[in-house]
């Protein structure tokens, strides 16, 4: 095993059925929630829930791309949620719910890129995807009680599931 690790922030809804599933994904070493994508600084719940941060609720994962690489990571991102809907994931409506990829290089932005013409291509989902490739700049860790959600109350609220799907992986 490599001592290397990368990492990706993913918005796809709430941020607690995210977590969940992709904390399972072998290869997958932490993941925190938090709040990416605005301008907004020292974001917080009470101010993200607002809608008018700009930020959205997020997923810093951080993984062995010797056992997961990133490209496998957003085919699960798809999977998870629908990256056809515009700031909505099941009951949750607004900006904070939307779909992004926030790449940190050039190799994320394309690898982004080329996993969503795959996906729209796959005709798995009806409607094209419109999940955002943005560029990322900065990740604030939400509160504590945020964080594993799903593990503390199991019978919690997620709207979050994988679906089977042929994305032409």
């Amino acid at each position: 095993m490599t001592d290397t690790t990368e990492t990706a922030y993913l918005s796809g809804g709430c941020f607690w059925g995210m977590e969940e599933l992709v904390r399972l994904i072998p290869g997958v070493l932490e993941t925190e929630v938090g709040y990416t994508g605005g301008d907004t600084p020292n974001a917080t719940y009470e101010i993200v829930k607002t809608g008018n941060s700009g930020h959205a609720e997020s997923l810093k994962i951080v993984f062995d791309p010797d056992k997961v690489s990133y490209r496998h990571l957003l085919f699960e991102f798809f999977r998870m949620h629908n990256p056809t809907t515009r700031n909505r994931q099941g009951n949750d409506i607004g900006m904070q719910y939307r779909s992004a990829i926030f790449y940190l290089d050039d190799a994320q932005r394309d690898t982004a890129e080329e996993v969503i013409k795959t996906v729209d291509a796959s005709g798995d989902w009806k409607a094209k995807v419109i999940t955002e490739v943005v560029p990322f700049k900065a990740f604030y860790r939400a509160e504590e009680y945020h964080q594993k959600y799903l593990i503390k109350h199991p019978s919690g609220y997620t709207c979050h599931y994988m679906r089977r799907m042929n994305l032409g992986e």
